[in-house]
């Protein structure tokens, strides 16, 4: 079968990598893809967000099977896209896919059917919004209601924060018409923690859990960005948390679902503060996670392709649990310096090969593109450092080591993945 993966990210490398082992794949193809994606197959000079390129290259090549990678893809109706032409792609389609192109949308939602969320407001104009941070009790979180990039999501400890965050993402539109609309709601003290889950409709599959290190620096301080590393399991799930998991999260996500009678098949990844009374949902995604996909896929043992043919057939229930090795995984992100700000591009970059040799060790690629023969760096996340071994000590010094191994100027990391507070 031959696959299509759309996107250009360290996800969609660790994706068709991943693929590329299943025994039923004879090609995969990556749109556009990146260098990462051309060493585990064919890239294909077509934007993410050209549906109509994709669906004709799709028809042409006779693809069996497409990924849909970025979150704007899916909320632009990709996949019904595909499914109007006769061709099969994993991800929910547009109706669907608000649940997280649309913040207030997911509130509504988590409130209508119980799922255990942050206390919050909505707002469509910024006088409103300004009026009421003068009186919250402090800190807030102040969220633009569309897609950012991972970066439309400020705390602000005071009233002067929140005025600057709110006139920045409504009045000055940093986030572009994801920040016509906002939602304020309650500083959550606890610890972040990521899951996933395969959805087919009627029925889930629980991936093993991860925790995601979104803040620029060490000690989870600095702006928010798409992430800097992540680690899996993350060491903060016992089995009493994961059954309240299921029970309030994903069961009553899926009883959500029938009630409004949306066909939602693809990745469920809700984002979770673990608090003293219990998860709650931070965000919904509706893909997979970037860089938590790049753990997952090394810890995978089952043949990815058959779990995702049974999303998108809605045949979850008929397949075997997938397996999952015992190690640890972490993630380190080789970032350019000043990201999630303005950054340098084209910079050269050495030492991946290097880094590669530890059988421990893959270096999923992101932000990167060959210029006049050699690898330079193209975006904020640059690199995405992975290894495995039998404990977060052990990932971690094989994961550092490798790091060590790979430079270009001014790059930028977290030296704390899998151990931050």
């Amino acid at each position: 079968m031959k696959i299509l993966v759309v996107g250009s990210g360290g996800r969609e490398h660790a994706l068709a990598w991943k693929l590329s082992q299943s025994p039923r794949v004879t090609k995969v193809f990556a749109a556009p893809g990146n260098p990462g994606t051309a060493e585990v197959g064919e890239n294909v000079d077509l934007a993410a967000s050209d549906i109509e390129g994709l669906v004709a290259f799709a028809q042409h090549e006779a693809i069996g099977l497409t990924v849909i990678g970025p979150d704007d893809a899916l909320a632009a109706g990709i996949v019904d896209a595909f499914e109007s032409a006769g061709l099969r792609a994993f991800g929910p389609r547009k109706a669907a896919a608000q649940l997280e192109s649309s913040k207030i949308f997911a509130k509504e939602f988590m409130r209508r059917h119980g799922i255990p969320t942050a206390e919050s407001r909505e707002f469509t104009e910024s006088a409103d919004a300004h009026l009421y941070a003068r009186s919250a009790k402090y800190p807030i979180v102040i969220k633009a209601d569309g897609l950012a990039l991972g970066k439309g999501v400020m705390i602000a400890a005071n009233p002067s924060e929140a005025a600057h965050a709110i006139y920045r993402t409504m009045d000055a539109r940093a986030f572009g018409e994801a920040g016509s609309r906002i939602v304020i709601e309650e500083f959550l003290e606890g610890t972040e923690c990521s899951i996933h889950a395969l959805v087919d409709g009627a029925t889930y599959q629980l991936f093993p859990d991860c925790r995601d290190h979104k803040q620029a620096c060490d000690g989870n301080t600095g702006p928010n960005t798409g992430g800097m590393g992540a680690v899996s399991p993350s060491g903060r799930i016992d089995f009493a948390l994961d059954e309240r998991i299921r029970e309030e999260v994903m069961d009553r996500f899926m009883a959500g679902l029938t009630a409004e009678g949306l066909d939602f098949r693809g990745m469920l990844f809700p984002g979770l503060m673990l608090t003293a009374e219990g998860p709650k949902v931070l965000e919904f995604n509706c893909r997979w996670g970037d860089p938590e996909t790049q753990v997952l896929v090394r810890r995978l043992e089952s043949d990815l392709l058959e779990a995702l043919e049974a999303t998108v057939d809605a045949r979850l229930a008929q397949i075997s649990e997938l397996r999952w090795g015992s190690d640890v995984a972490i993630c380190v992100i080789l970032a350019s310096g000043g990201y999630p700000a303005e950054y340098a591009k084209n910079l050269p970059i050495r030492g991946v090969d290097d880094a590669s040799r530890d059988p421990g060790v893959v270096v999923f690629q992101a932000g990167t593109h060959v210029l006049d023969g050699s690898l330079v760096t193209l975006g904020g996340r640059v690199l995405g450092v992975t290894a495995v071994a039998a404990d977060v000590s052990g990932a971690r010094a094989t994961g550092y080591a490798a790091a060590d191994k790979i430079h270009f100027d001014n790059v930028h990391r977290r030296d704390d993945i899998g151990v931050a507070p």
